[in-house]
């Protein structure tokens, strides 16, 4: 079998879930995998850490670098005279070709988009909107991130179950515990962050729940009566403004530290360093950001909604997002309660464990092999492509 794969985000998107999906597929394809040829079709300024075996060869892409990840993946690869057996675009199917020489497979991580178009961009929502039907038309697959991402892509573009596969994603090898007093020494020396400090990371949208967030953490202020604070980590997104200004509204804008871009070398270190680790959105496909901390050993309070349950089972602390008081609740249980901290704990360590990159790249070869044994009929795809759910344009947030 001769696998085509689209790499770019690897090298442009590293730390980014759709870039780290991608740099960890190449990473263990090349250590698992003898058998497989594959062409990965990579940036010509490509520089990757580790030698390729003798069953990978390349293709350079050029690319002009500019802020938007979707004008820059959205460069169609030229795979002609490759006799590539499959083709794979992790990125969403965004730069999918426009002619077909062989079967194609994406991976599509959610339809966020779709569902809450008014928590992205109007970029993202365009090329929803305008150029997945014709992705979608072209799949021979589709690969998720879990089961609710599959109910949800079958259910709202009408794709064949039979056709969409789930490959559960993992925490990197190097999230791991780094010992809390070294981490929390580190935390205070580089980012002026001293004591106790409850975390999330995970993006500035709006469906991140960040405004729920600040204001369950200003009911803990006032409960808790120890020094607390509050750290939101991560580049600081278009609605920065925003939750800047209601930590003043609430006077806990001294006890909220928005950190700016966190390194990916100190990612464990901050995740070791917090008392515990708060991921509140309301929407995700995966949600890997608790997988992380529960990985650094950290414990781990995340949203009953949509997919987290899936992914995190029995090794986090549930609330619902939308109230606040059961957020404020839950945090003070994990910060007064040793023993519910400490179960967390050995249940988020055991958890993260059982999810690897490894086991995500066998199952996708597994995945390549039955599509190009079986191949589903052009015309139910193009069937599939004429049913799509696709909501109006909305506003975007600020």
């Amino acid at each position: 079998m001769k696998v085509g794969f689209d790499s770019r985000p690897a090298k442009w998107y590293r730390g980014t879930g759709i870039g780290t999906y991608t740099y960890q597929l190449i990473n263990w394809f090349n250590k698992i995998d003898k058998e497989n040829q594959y062409t990965l079709f990579i940036p010509d300024d490509w520089d990757f850490n580790f030698a390729f075996k003798k069953n990978f060869t390349y293709e350079n892409i050029k690319g002009n670098a500019n802020d938007s990840f979707w004008d820059q993946v959205n460069i169609p690869n030229i795979i002609d005279d490759k006799k590539l057996s499959i083709y794979h675009v992790p990125q969403n199917g965004v730069g999918l070709p426009k002619e077909k020489n062989c079967p194609f497979i994406i991976t599509l991580h959610d339809v966020i988009p779709y569902r809450m178009p008014q928590t992205c961009s109007e970029r993202l929502v365009s090329i929803f909107n305008e150029e997945l039907p014709r992705i979608i038309a072209e799949c021979d697959a589709i690969i998720t991130v879990s089961e609710f991402s599959k109910r949800d892509i079958t259910r709202t573009l009408n794709f064949p179950a039979e056709k969409t596969f789930v490959t559960h994603l993992a925490a990197e090898d190097f999230y791991r515990p780094k010992g809390k007093s070294k981490s929390r020494a580190y935390i205070k020396r580089i980012y002026g962050i001293d004591g106790d400090f409850i975390l999330y990371i995970g993006g500035y949208s709006p469906r991140k729940n960040i405004i729920g967030l600040i204001e369950a953490f200003s009911k803990v202020v006032h409960l808790y009566n120890r020094d607390v604070k509050l750290v939101i980590g991560g580049t600081k997104g278009r609605s920065y403004d925003r939750y800047k200004q209601r930590t003043i509204d609430l006077k806990i804008e001294n006890k909220v530290i928005f950190t700016g871009f966190i390194p990916l070398r100190d990612m464990p270190i901050m995740y070791t360093a917090a008392k515990l680790f708060v991921y509140p959105s309301f929407y995700e496909g995966f949600g890997l950001p608790p997988i992380e901390a529960m990985a650094c050993g950290t414990p781990v309070i995340a949203s009953n909604l949509t997919s987290i349950p899936e992914i995190v089972e029995d090794a986090a602390l549930l609330m619902d997002p939308y109230d606040v008081d059961e957020l404020c609740s839950a945090m003070l249980l994990v910060l007064i309660d040793r023993k519910v901290r400490k179960e967390l704990i050995i249940q988020g360590l055991k958890k993260a464990k059982s999810l690897s990159w490894k086991a995500t790249a066998e199952k996708t070869i597994d995945i390549y092999k039955k599509i190009t044994d079986i191949k589903l009929p052009p015309k139910e795809l193009l069937e599939c492509s004429t049913n799509l759910f696709l909501p109006s344009r909305r506003k975007k947030s600020k």
